[in-house]
């Protein structure tokens, strides 16, 4: 099976580069712009960066015609390809490769600030994806290193489930009063064909009682008051005397 075909993308266009050519260092203290005749480049350019898989490609062009002056192969950041003054942040020195294995030492500076701090930022974002690829591809495939869910009862721990508004789900469709479902059904008809019409339950109808009629509690009075004042009141009438609770007293006491 043939291996999967890596596309290039760009990473950076920079339309104003200058290249000069460097001493040796001499220590390693490091690089330092000011040593360079900054005033006089020995190229100026575009730059393009580029990658392709997990290597970075600084690419010197020309700005007209497009044609290739030098590239340096960057495979880790930082590193030996690509290092940085100490002078100056608008300034770097790279390794450039020709297709015959041959590699020096440039410099190369940008004229505006921002235009370097877009360089340095591009080649860290590249590297720092290659590093996350390569940390997933060393861990093993279908094993989830993730740390998982304790989702158990600890002792003691209850939970509270609230049923009341559960409804019961059927996949059937059952008619709503059937029979078995715990409705209300219709009774089947009597075997004549014809249901009989519902009567009507008499209800009781209490004897009409005509209530005694209202004496008043006190006699009328007389409309003229001091009449009532001037009649003499009328006299007691006579009780008859209380028969004797001995009746053969009665007879006793008859006349012969």
């Amino acid at each position: 099976m043939a291996a999967e075909a890596e596309y290039e993308s760009v990473l950076c266009v920079k339309p104003e580069i200058s290249v000069y050519r460097i001493p040796p260092r001499a220590s390693n203290r490091g690089y330092r712009a000011s040593d360079w005749k900054l005033d006089q480049p020995d190229w100026t350019g575009r730059m393009r960066l580029t990658s392709k898989g997990k290597v970075a490609y600084i690419k010197l062009e020309d700005k007209v015609t497009g044609e290739l002056f030098a590239q340096a192969p960057v495979d880790q950041f930082p590193g030996i390809a690509v290092e940085t003054v100490t002078d100056s942040s608008r300034y770097f020195v790279i390794r450039i490769q020709d297709g015959n294995g041959r590699s020096a030492f440039i410099g190369i500076g940008f004229s505006d600030r921002g235009d370097a701090f877009d360089f340095n930022v591009s080649l860290q974002d590249h590297f720092k994806w290659v590093k996350q690829e390569t940390e997933l591809s060393k861990e093993p495939q279908g094993q989830d290193n993730h740390p998982k869910l304790d989702l158990g009862f600890k002792e003691g721990q209850t939970i509270k489930l609230n049923i009341g508004n559960m409804k019961k789900k059927d996949g059937s469709c059952k008619p709503r009063g059937g029979a078995g479902s715990g409705g209300i059904g219709l009774l089947p008809p009597p075997p004549g064909g014809k249901i009989p019409a519902p009567t009507t339950p008499s209800v009781p109808v209490a004897n009409h009682v005509t209530p005694p009629p209202i004496q008043p509690s006190n006699p009328p009075t007389s409309p003229d008051i001091l009449l009532d004042l001037g009649s003499p009141l009328p006299a007691p009438k006579a009780t008859a005397p209380a028969p004797s609770a001995d009746l053969w007293g009665d007879f006793s006491t008859a006349s012969r």
